[in-house]
């Protein structure tokens, strides 16, 4: 597990977000070779867009014929595949915008969007599609760079361009604040019940002090990604940093979960199954269920790091849009059908009416933290794509949340407390005889 979060880290770490405050050089040769230099992609919504870019050498600009050019993100996925095919030249009069570099700050209000529609922003310049590199050599811009900043703003409630969420990010900022106020205000409240039952010791410990971590790395994945989201409703740049962070709690958080709830329902089924419910085990006593949860933690953080490195948009849960979103999607799917499994046939030979109640709500709980992503994420198919990922980050945390809560309340609860005192701390085996299921008193 230790490897695994320091891999991790240092996979989050390398991993850059992309802002709407985008720096940087235009270069003639990056262009040329690309075909154009594509600076950024951005989701105009509303009345009064904007597109600002500041350059830092007017002349230069002018000198080379240096353009922004506005394509619908079809139309330009259409002409990077059929590149070779594609007059060079007339490519750019399929722009829906041009811009000019002729100042040192360039505005463009762009027109009212009756839909949300996606464009990118790329450069190009007089030697963009010069086949004769003796003529771009002999001219003194050709090898200069222009330093740029490009600002990307959709309009906010009053329609003036001061917002840089893109549309498929907007709301999101909110959210997370609602997120975290919910957090502080159940940490007021039961922070303290929680710390006392934890401090009493007894077969719950072990259990209520990993929902407690897992709980404190959800807390803080939500946290840092409002203040990352916070600074980037200022300068459209954010804090990439925090981001990261946000995203390695939340895999953390994933994993160490996952870890739990295989061990514990394996813990049981191994248990039944090999008649040892007259003595208690502990959570890594049995070698068979701590390999099978080992095996899939990894599995599922390989998965979780291949999926950050394939989409260049950083979120905690991702839309199905590459091998990795669709790999994690199965084995979520064949996880959430091996539990179900062990959990019914376990229920289904539990003679006790509270013990099997216990078990019903266990399964919710495992159920719900796990099959929320995959359902949600074929759900949204029906939705325009700008608003999976916000559909997706937004039900998934909510419903993790709740199962979070089934857990705590399921563990915490004292009469289940007493009727499965004699469960192990971690894996619970069922240890009572049919015999003494009554003599315990609150």
């Amino acid at each position: 597990m230790k490897l695994l979060i320091l891999s991790t880290f240092a996979a989050v770490l390398v991993l850059m977000c992309d802002g709407k405050t985008v720096t940087g050089f235009f270069s003639s040769d990056m262009a040329r070779q690309s075909g154009a230099q594509q600076v950024a992609k951005f989701l105009f919504h509303g009345v009064n867009g904007l597109l600002s870019c500041q350059i830092d050498n007017r002349t230069v600009a002018i000198g080379k014929g240096a353009k922004l050019y506005l394509f619908h993100e079809q139309v330009w996925l259409k002409l990077q595949e059929k590149i070779k095919e594609v007059n060079c030249l007339l490519k750019f009069s399929d722009a829906h915008v041009t811009i000019s570099l002729n100042d040192v700050e360039n505005n463009q209000t762009l027109a009212p969007f009756t839909h949300p529609e996606a464009y990118y922003i790329v450069y190009a310049d007089k030697y963009t599609c010069l086949e004769n590199e003796d003529k771009r050599d002999n001219d003194s811009f050709g090898a200069e760079t222009i330093k740029f900043k490009l600002v990307l703003l959709n309009p906010d409630a009053a329609n003036n361009p001061l917002d840089h969420f893109s549309a498929e990010e907007s709301g999101l900022h909110e959210f997370y604040f609602l997120l975290v106020l919910a957090y502080f205000l159940v940490a007021c409240i039961y922070a303290q019940p929680i710390w006392q039952s934890i401090k009493k010791g007894g077969p719950m410990n072990t259990i209520l002090k990993v929902l407690s971590v897992g709980l404190f790395l959800q807390a803080s994945a939500a946290l840092t990604n409002y203040m990352h989201l916070s600074r980037y409703s200022v300068d459209g740049i954010g804090v990439p940093l925090l981001g990261g962070l946000a995203e390695l709690c939340d895999m953390i958080s994933q994993n160490q979960m996952l870890y739990m709830l295989l061990s514990l329902c394996m813990g049981w089924s191994l248990a039944r199954m090999g008649r040892t419910q007259s003595r208690l085990l502990e959570w890594d006593s049995t070698p068979i269920s701590t390999a099978i949860a080992i095996v899939a933690v990894i599995t599922q953080g390989i998965l979780l790091l291949w999926e950050q490195f394939e989409d260049i948009d950083h979120h905690s849960y991702h839309a199905f849009n590459s091998m990795a979103s669709l790999l994690l999607m199965v084995l979520r799917v064949c996880l959430v059908l091996l539990l179900t499994s062990s959990l019914y046939k376990i229920i289904t030979m539990e003679r006790s009416v509270l013990k099997r109640n216990f078990y019903i709500r266990f399964a919710k709980g495992c159920i719900l933290w796990l099959l929320c992503h995959p359902v949600f994420v074929a759900a949204t198919l029906v939705f325009a794509e700008y608003q999976r990922e916000k559909i997706i980050v937004v039900a998934v945390t909510f419903c993790q949340s709740v199962a979070m809560a089934i857990l705590y309340r399921l563990f915490l609860s004292r009469s289940l407390y007493w009727e499965v005192s004699s469960l192990s701390s971690v894996i619970l085996p069922l240890t009572m005889s049919s015999g003494h299921r009554c003599h315990y008193q609150s």
